[in-house]
């Protein structure tokens, strides 16, 4: 605690990293005054009953920065964004052009992220309809005409954008990634809300399960740290080259394999698609041919959040969506190959094919460690309510993991600032 209080001291006192942060902190106020504008016609009561019911809505609100349940013109979040810069990575696998953009350094960056902001527009778009068509489904906004929905849409999407714009200028000339940072201000944000509601539907729960629920936090939170900072490093030997009186090579490295490689995206994928036979059966229920609307019933019963069926689901999609997205981001035949190329070699293993099964290999088994805890994450607020007895749980593991991530990357870069000024000596 004391190396973290020093090092924003020293921060402070580093000109410009100083700016950084207060940059920082003014497009936090910019984006939470956006946040508070709403857009007309909703009933927001409603509106609160529709996200208490539904989980997959809950983790939207989450990566809007809880703009989605007050329903503020930034009601999309960044959620389109977000899916935009999946779909530019799985692209990248399937055309060349793609790849090879991705490692023309900054200039291809540049031309990626263009790319996602174009494919974040219509995105948007589709995504302010649909969720038009939810809230007139459930009574809670009226009825548009065609010129209303026009303009629905467009406010819509323009508060996307301007997230995107507010992220953007963040990694340029503040701290950190963003994109990241705004999800982690809207939940911080929403932390002194969500703790008062938590304690006032909880006044029935003894003392005894709301400290053995702040004690499993507390270990949820040291578990994300330990697995974020956790990797299998691998020695990679350099070759020596002698070219007249020079002597290149020789060096030896190491390479880093992260326990966990995808992030918080496997929970996005599988939360998705866990929850359609709720979605499914929420459309059965309300149809009048007896068989459907036995089946909705039984898929409302079945797929109960709290149920068992329901999380050994969720927790074994977490699982397979995160091999998938581990093997989306790291190819070992790709880092083979660049080895190879500068002449290295893993000791005892052969350049080339052999290099990548060993790669997959090492690979394959750290993933499940950092699978299995992301699983346990996903299912925290099913074994919390079960633990503790706590059912009103407003921050879940999905969250906790977001705000614990953004906080050690951002201490990173703040690092990195310092010692690019030569402020090594006030982290001491």
């Amino acid at each position: 605690m004391n190396n973290l209080l020093s090092l924003f001291r020293n921060s402070f006192k580093a000109e410009e990293v100083r700016k950084k942060l207060l940059f920082t902190a003014l497009i936090f106020i910019v984006f939470r005054l956006f946040a508070h504008i709403p857009v007309a016609g909703v009933d927001i009561t409603k509106l609160k009953v529709l996200f208490a019911q539904n989980q997959f809505l809950g983790l939207l609100d989450i990566f809007s920065g809880g703009t989605l349940a007050s329903f503020s013109i930034m009601a999309l979040g960044l959620n389109p964004y977000i899916n935009a810069s999946i779909i530019l990575q799985l692209l990248t696998m399937v055309f060349p052009k793609l790849e090879e953009l991705s490692k023309e350094g900054e200039q291809g960056r540049q031309k990626i992220n263009q790319y996602t902001r174009m494919l974040t527009v219509p995105l948007a778009a589709v995504q302010s309809i649909g969720m038009y068509a939810l809230l007139k489904s459930q009574d809670i906004i009226s009825v548009l005409t065609p010129l209303g929905l026009l303009s629905f849409v467009i406010t819509m999407t323009a508060g996307t954008m301007l997230l995107v714009w507010l992220g953007e200028l963040i990694s340029e000339r503040g701290v950190g990634n963003g994109i990241s940072v705004l999800i982690f201000a809207g939940i911080v944000g929403r932390l002194p809300v969500a703790f008062t509601q938590t304690a006032t539907t909880t006044t029935g729960t003894n003392f005894g399960s709301i400290l053995t629920f702040l004690v499993m936090g507390l270990v949820v939170i040291g578990g994300i740290v330990i697995i974020n900072e956790a990797t299998r490093q691998i020695t990679v030997y350099y070759a020596r080259s002698v070219r007249g009186n020079n002597i290149s090579g020789g060096q030896s490295t190491h390479l880093p394999l992260r326990l966990n490689q995808a992030g918080v995206i496997p929970i996005i994928f599988a939360v998705s698609l866990v929850l359609l036979p709720t979605l499914l059966a929420n459309y059965f229920s309300a149809v009048k041919n007896p068989a459907l609307h036995a089946l909705g019933t039984n898929l409302t019963v079945w797929f109960d959040p709290n149920g068992w069926l329901y999380n050994i689901l969720y927790f074994v999609l977490v699982i397979g969506f995160t091999y998938f997205y581990t093997a989306v981001i790291f190819n070992p035949k790709k880092i083979a190959e660049e080895i190879q190329k500068y002449g290295g070699f893993i000791p005892g293993i052969r350049p080339g094919t052999p290099t990548a099964k060993y790669l997959n290999y090492i690979l394959t088994r750290i993933t499940l460690a950092g699978a299995i805890f992301l699983g346990l994450i996903a299912i925290f607020p099913t074994i919390a309510r079960t633990a503790t007895g706590v059912q009103n749980l407003l921050l879940g593991g999905t969250g906790i993991l977001i705000v614990v991530s953004v906080v050690l990357d951002t201490i990173k870069q703040i690092e990195a600032q310092l010692v690019m000024r030569s402020y090594e000596g006030f982290r001491k």
